[in-house]
């Protein structure tokens, strides 16, 4: 993947050093990323930005109680700020091929915990998520460690992939999917409720499979398919069948909230063959039903 000279947005909310405003010392801090619950959340937060969790900490905090990153972190920031920047590029080029205005999310990139808009208190332990309430990104840059040595999905493409995921829900939420998705939610059984959590999550994987393709075509970073390759190597490493056989050997698919391996895979996949915001109604897919 090339990204270095790419174009930077600066659409970045930097909190790092801080938890819910305050200042907090981060040196040795640590703590436990929760497996099942904690990676690619986006169509409803709140639901789980209640449960307690930690993540380990990269940079630290001096006696001027100022943040002070590693260079890990620092090129993290930038790899963060090009890849949000390319998304911009590409759904700002979509939007307007079809007569509308695309607003541009921002990106919060945050130590330990952050205060949301409408989600209540985010914490690293949720990994990466969307918030609907405030249009923003959230991601703790430590998770990058965590994506490759807990999960096994390594290389740049795995974390822009996560990236242009959450990203995904932005645009479900433009197109007021989160919404209509979280009303019908609050009626529904919990397997009922799971299916469409799953359709939601599978939806956002086939727009970050969109912004793949349109990526050489519209911006100035370049991708090839053995990154595309790592993309879905990405997908699948965080499929709740993955995720659930790791953790207790077995996996149950009626709990499932984000999709297995293979359906993750396929969804980014036909987003990146096609490039059609069009094709991607998963919720008209009868196996998912």
């Amino acid at each position: 993947m090339k990204w270095q000279g790419g174009r930077r947005g600066g659409n970045i909310e930097d909190r790092r050093g801080m938890s819910g405003g305050q200042k907090m010392t981060l040196g040795g801090i640590g703590g436990v990323i929760v497996l099942i619950i904690g990676f690619l959340m986006g169509g409803d937060p709140n639901e789980i930005l209640n449960q307690m969790g930690g993540s380990q900490q990269q940079g630290t905090v001096n006696e001027q109680g100022e943040y002070q990153s590693t260079p890990e972190e620092d090129k993290l920031m930038d790899f963060a700020d090009v890849v949000l920047a390319s998304t911009d590029d590409v759904w700002t080029k979509i939007f307007q091929e079809n007569g509308k205005s695309y607003p541009k999310p921002t990106m919060v990139i945050y130590t330990d915990a952050a205060q949301t808009e409408g989600c209540g208190m985010g914490q690293s332990a949720f990994g990466p998520f969307y918030c609907p309430g405030d249009q923003k990104v959230y991601l703790d840059l430590s998770f990058n460690r965590e994506l490759a040595q807990k999960y096994g999905a390594k290389g740049e493409f795995a974390l822009a992939y996560v990236i242009a995921h959450e990203v995904g829900h932005h645009i479900q939420n433009i197109f007021g999917v989160l919404s209509q998705t979280n009303a019908l939610r609050s009626k529904l059984s919990e397997r009922e409720n799971n299916k469409i959590s799953v359709m939601t999550e599978l939806q956002a994987d086939f727009y970050a499979g969109v912004w793949a393709h349109h990526l050489n075509k519209t911006t100035d970073v370049e991708i090839t398919y053995d990154d595309i390759v790592e993309g879905m190597r990405a997908a699948a490493a965080v499929g709740d069948d993955h995720i659930q056989e790791q953790a207790y050997g077995q996996s149950n698919p009626e709990s499932f909230t984000h999709g297995s391996s293979e359906q993750r895979m396929y969804w980014f996949k036909k987003g990146y063959d096609t490039g059609d915001i069009n094709a991607g109604n998963t919720f008209d897919d009868p196996s998912l039903q």
